[in-house]
């Protein structure tokens, strides 16, 4: 079973970017799928990214196409999400989680989540 830690984050202009990283520990990487997700203050969690074993598959929630990009290095162990354009909605906790079943789009169907790292955009 992997392990998850997260960072890159941190607070930005509008229209500014940052790029998160997703570490992971463990043998087994390659055999999962990695999805960002994101909760902000008073809401509830929700999907950003995900990206499949072997990059293959990419899915985008719709707000963030065009200006966010998930990527992987399996040989790293590494997943990360460039974001640019910066918003103010983009503002939350972003995390991500592993599958070792499906390139999901739901919470649920990720079972190892790291801790998170907070993105603030202020304009």
């Amino acid at each position: 079973q992997v392990q998850l830690v997260e960072s890159g984050g941190g607070s930005v202009q509008a229209g500014g970017s940052l790029r998160l990283s997703c570490a992971a520990s463990g043998r087994t990487f390659s055999s999962y799928c990695i999805g960002w997700f994101r909760q902000a203050p008073g809401k509830e969690r929700e999907f950003v990214a995900a990206i499949s074993r072997t990059a293959g598959t990419i899915n985008y929630q719709d707000s963030v196409k065009g200006r966010f990009t998930i990527s992987r290095d399996n040989a790293k162990n590494m997943v990360y999400l460039q974001m640019n354009s910066l918003k103010d909605e983009d503002t939350a906790v972003y995390s991500c989680a592993a599958s070792g079943l499906w390139l999901g789009t739901v919470d649920y169907q990720y079972t190892i989540w790291g801790q998170g790292t907070q993105v603030t955009v202020s304009s």
